[in-house]
């Protein structure tokens, strides 16, 4: 039977300005890494049916949450910086044996957002450089 992990526990971390990484998960809501994989069309005339040879890795992160004048004077301080940040995302929490995801990742949207009678929120959308890598807290 497989196992329901809740998603409240989950952790996201990412560099701040001086390149500690830094817990936000208090005013998420949602995070999400799509990975994807490029494939190559590797057919030949006479071929009948498309072949295709597995390429490069990719993966984007995007995050959502709750406005926060603290977390906003953090993303708003890597915005547009040159070097990557490290990020640290436990689905699971960070509890021990719990897995984590980590890796460099540059900014490429961050949005504040109010309606009428909502509160305030943001986003945050992020571009993987390099690999993912896959582990566990210990």
């Amino acid at each position: 039977m497989p196992t329901f992990v809740h998603g409240k526990s989950a952790v996201f971390k990412l560099d701040n300005s001086g390149g500690t990484l830094t817990d936000i998960s208090n005013v998420l809501e949602s995070v999400s890494l799509p990975r994807q994989i490029d494939t190559a069309e590797v057919s030949t005339f006479g071929s009948s049916a498309k072949s295709y040879v597995v390429g490069l890795t990719g993966a984007t992160i995007s995050v959502s949450g709750k406005y926060d004048a603290t977390v906003d004077a953090h993303l708003s301080a890597v915005l547009g910086q040159a070097a990557s940040l490290s990020f640290e995302y436990g689905p699971a929490g960070s509890g021990s044996g719990a897995v984590k995801y980590t890796g460099e990742a540059l900014v490429t949207s961050y949005e504040v957002s109010a309606g009428v009678a909502d509160a305030l929120t943001f986003s945050l959308e992020l571009q993987v450089t390099g690999a993912v890598t896959r582990g566990t807290y210990s």
